[in-house]
């Protein structure tokens, strides 16, 4: 009799455990919060060598996606395949096991619409240069992607031009720096102006994607959507997702977005061959007026 109400108490007993160790099982943005604290406490009683700037990394905040004009516009694109409100995430899920989900089930290229011969494009949102926001959870809105640089966009079988506007610039005749002439061997043939107007009709923003559950899990999501400027029709969108991982050796030191899908070329960054799939170059040459881009 002792036996089976052991038995008894062991079933009705072992279920409750078992679901507690996976609600408090500690979630990446725990972890990191933790390594933070831990780091926080060694720089205050360390002194930093001459010129040391790691501790500067505590002085990272969480980003703010809405904090500029070119963010706000980003959020504001309504594209035709929104990542859902519920992302599938369930309880109980690792980190790993949430990445490949969402890696299988909302990553990826998605073209709408082609558009031949294209002149130039131009980038929408530049993006802020990084240091320490690699090894932070929360730092950076989109993880995932980085720019291929004017080099990769213009030159022979690229555009005649790429343009980036000068988000700084208080000057109305540098609003917009127009980057042209690459032969595709020597940099030194890379050209640019500055200009008070874009000369694209197409272009391309960033924007992060913002939901429950991603960043607590260590996942953040980006998206990059290609716009006709003239009818602000959405022609493509690029979704890509990045892994947080921390080395419980070296903590902080070792911490960053480490993992990335889809898998990045090896040129042209996580979305360069993407954007020139879908807004196919045409002449290698600066058009002297306006360009002659065909949709297709």
């Amino acid at each position: 009799m002792k036996r089976q109400w052991l038995s008894v108490l062991l079933v009705g007993f072992l279920p409750g455990v078992l679901s507690a160790c996976v609600t408090h099982a500690e979630t990446v943005a725990e972890h990191f919060d933790l390594q933070m604290k831990a780091f926080a406490k060694d720089c205050a009683k360390t002194t930093p060598r001459p010129g040391s700037t790691s501790c500067d990394r505590l002085k990272l905040k969480p980003v703010d996606p809405l904090a500029t004009e070119e963010g706000r516009f980003a959020h504001s694109i309504k594209i035709p395949n929104p990542v859902p409100e519920d992302s599938g995430y369930r309880p109980g899920m690792t980190s790993q096991q949430y990445f490949d989900h969402l890696c299988k089930t909302e990553a990826g290229e998605f073209v709408y619409k082609t558009v031949e011969n294209v002149d130039g494009i131009i980038l929408l949102r530049p993006r802020v240069k990084a240091n320490y926001e690699y090894s932070h959870l929360y730092a950076f809105e989109d993880p995932f992607g980085f720019e291929a640089g004017e080099g990769f966009f213009v030159g022979p079988g690229r555009y005649a031009y790429y343009e980036i506007p000068n988000v700084a610039s208080t000057s109305q005749e540098s609003k917009y720096t127009r980057y042209f002439g690459y032969d595709g061997r020597s940099f030194k043939t890379l050209q640019n102006i500055h200009d008070t107007h874009r000369k694209s009709r197409y272009g391309y923003t960033w924007r992060g994607v913002v939901r429950p559950h991603d960043r607590e899990n260590g996942i953040g999501g980006g998206e990059v959507i290609l716009v006709d400027l003239e009818t602000n029709e959405v022609l493509a969108v690029h979704r890509g997702y990045a892994q947080f991982k921390m080395d419980e050796r070296m903590g902080l030191l070792k911490a960053g977005w480490q993992k990335r899908c889809p898998s990045i070329q090896a040129t042209g960054g996580p979305y360069g061959h993407f954007i020139l799939k879908a807004l196919k170059p045409g002449s290698a040459s600066l058009p002297t007026e306006g360009g002659h881009d065909a949709i297709k």
